[in-house]
């Protein structure tokens, strides 16, 4: 069932009309000029739309649950996907999926956060937000990647790493710190894609990369605007002020020049809109970037991700 948030409400009663012209256009019947002039009317409100949507704004398109999550973009842009299972020290954990497959013909690692679309899959996803045994599992992923000699990429899509009393006993800092010590020090190329929310540690635990890359709709932050306000002003339901604040959008993240590495376009009216093609625009972006870091050998990928980070402080007198 599509979704609709409070900006997007002007577009449902034309896609209804559009639904309902397509049904009663079958056999002699034919609603083709009405169907091109309302889908024309719809495209035209959907541009106006978003041409001014606030930073807040943008966040909930970035948690739109009908976005494609990592699992989909998989199913879109790699073949011969195989999923590994488990940190062999605690347990799995369903909201990071971790694999092996094949981009255009060449093995691969995968790794991602899963968010689940219905009540059932959100709670056995846990909304997305790992454990530590997640954060392990990727790790273990990735020196399987590195010993085979195989590039690394990474999905983004988490509110923040769990913060419940199991993760914490099971030493949830302990393993995002490790992942960000031995993604730096990998000999293979990684990049990262943000496709909904990159929310703090949670995200940055499996996006220490060569290549950071964030979809137009996405968000990028130390912390969640929802977070920020309860913090700052002891009020939650501030998140729209606190979005304004952090500047957490893909284009401010762009114009700080360092943090990340390019902004992959989607189609109109966000990727949840068209899946197919938001995935051909993904897949054209990781390729590309892949063949540049294919140019490196090992000491220059680990030299350019350590460089690439170290480039990101700003010190002030």
């Amino acid at each position: 069932m599509r979704h609709y948030l409070d900006f997007e409400k002007p577009l449902v009663e034309l896609e209804r009309k559009i639904h309902e012209l397509k049904e009663f256009s079958v056999g002699d019947v034919s609603m083709a000029p009405e169907i091109e002039k309302l889908e024309k009317k719809a495209e035209r409100l959907r541009g106006e739309i978003f041409s001014k949507l606030s930073r807040w704004q943008r966040t909930q398109l970035a948690r739109q649950p009908n976005r494609p999550f990592t699992l989909d973009y998989i199913r879109l842009i790699f073949t011969e996907w195989f999923e590994l299972h488990g940190d062999r020290l605690y347990g799995d954990d369903p909201a990071i999926v971790c694999g092996f497959a094949r981009l255009e013909g060449e093995p691969c690692a995968v790794i991602g956060h899963q968010k689940g679309r219905d009540t059932k899959e959100k709670v056995y996803r846990n909304f997305g937000m790992p454990h530590p045994e997640g954060y392990r599992k990727a790790m273990r992923i990735m020196k399987l990647a590195e010993d085979f000699d195989l590039p690394i990429f990474t999905f983004v899509d988490t509110p923040g790493a769990f913060p419940g009393i199991g993760a914490e006993e099971r030493g949830q800092a302990e393993a995002i710190a490790r992942n960000l010590r031995e993604m730096a020090a990998l000999t293979v190329p990684i990049i990262t894609t943000i496709t909904g929310e990159g929310g703090s540690g949670g995200a940055l635990a499996v996006a220490v990369a060569n290549r950071v890359l964030m979809m137009e709709y996405s968000v990028y932050s130390v912390i969640s605007p929802e977070g920020c306000a309860a913090i700052l002003w002891g009020d939650g339901t501030l998140g729209p002020q606190a979005a304004e604040a952090l500047r957490l959008t893909a284009q401010d993240i762009d114009n700080l020049g360092d943090v990340i590495d390019g902004v992959i376009p989607e189609p109109a009216g966000g990727a949840h809109n068209d899946s197919k093609a938001a995935a051909e625009y993904v897949k054209a972006a990781i390729i590309r970037h892949r063949d540049e870091l294919k140019t490196l050998s090992a000491a220059e990928l680990v030299e350019q991700r350590y460089q690439k980070f170290r480039v990101m402080t700003r010190m002030q007198k």
